[in-house]
């Protein structure tokens, strides 16, 4: 992680607004999911799956002022 970026807990972020966030992420990155059978629902599933088990993180990007969600290593 650089220095002008920042893990954003997901404990920090009200519920509601982190289903929105991982609502986003998952129509933003649709087409790299190819022809998936999931509904949408069950993406935002498996991704808040993801985020709770710490096999990936929110990161905020100071200089761009932008969010985005990757994989832990």
């Amino acid at each position: 992680m650089s220095e002008e970026s920042l893990d954003i807990p997901i404990e920090r972020i009200n519920p509601e607004t982190l289903r929105r966030m991982i609502e986003e992420f998952v129509t933003r990155e649709w087409s790299e999911l190819g022809d998936s059978d999931c509904s949408l629902d069950e993406k935002v599933d498996q991704v808040m799956g993801q985020l709770q088990d710490k096999r990936a993180r929110i990161v905020y990007d100071n200089s761009s002022e932008t969010w985005n969600i990757i994989p832990c290593r």
